[in-house]
This record gives structure tokens, C-alpha cells and sequence, in this order.
């Protein structure tokens, strides 16, 4: 079980990686078409950041994966109140939906 609570981490931390770098365009996309300012992207944006290196950082040192998943997790409950407030279609969602139950699982069974 310890090696799937593992895989999720890595899987989670490298998304939003990927995400906040390689596909910024895209982020500020959304988060100009959700009126949200400049400043709370960067915020969420470095919180997200940070987050994900603590959920990698966990695979060595545990004691921080589950405040870093729950937070990682409520971020994407964030992300999921804004595609449903602006009605995004499915495949908008799904990213921060899967996302959001690999971080309440990682949570959930690192406890």
C-alpha cells in the first residue's frame, strides 16, 4: 500500500508541476476567464508549487504528506467551485477532479 500511496504522490506533485509550469498559458487563461487577479494566481500558484515538492519530499520524509495532501486536495476543491461556477464542460473538470481524490486518498491512508 505504501508504494501506491507513494505513486500517488509522485503522480499529484507531478501534474500540477507540469501544469504551473509547461502549460502556464493555460492557467492564465482560466484564471483570467474566472476574473481572478494576477496576485491570487501567483499565490495559488506558488502554494500549489510548494505543495507538490512537500508531497515528493514526503516519499522520504512522511511526516509532511498529510497536511500537504489536505491542502493539495482543498485547492482542487477551489479549482472545482470555479469550473462549476462558470459551467466548464466535463473534460475542464476532470483534471482537478482526479487530482482532488488522489490527494484526499493520500491523506486519508498516510493518517
Amino acid at each position: 500500500m505504501d508504494a501506491m500511496i507513494q505513486a500517488a504522490q509522485i503522480a499529484v506533485a507531478a501534474s500540477v508541476l507540469f501544469v504551473w509550469t509547461f502549460r502556464f498559458h493555460n492557467v492564465l487563461k482560466e484564471f483570467s476567464q474566472f476574473g481572478l487577479s494576477d496576485l491570487t494566481r501567483n499565490l495559488v500558484g506558488a502554494s500549489k508549487i510548494s505543495l507538490a515538492t512537500l508531497l515528493i519530499v514526503g516519499v522520504w520524509y512522511p511526516a509532511v504528506v498529510f497536511a500537504a495532501s489536505i491542502l493539495m486536495g482543498v485547492f482542487m476543491v477551489g479549482a472545482q467551485y470555479h469550473h462549476f461556477k462558470f459551467k466548464s464542460p466535463m473534460i475542464k473538470r476532470l483534471p482537478s477532479l482526479i487530482l482532488m481524490i488522489l490527494s484526499f486518498s493520500i491523506a486519508y491512508f498516510s493518517a
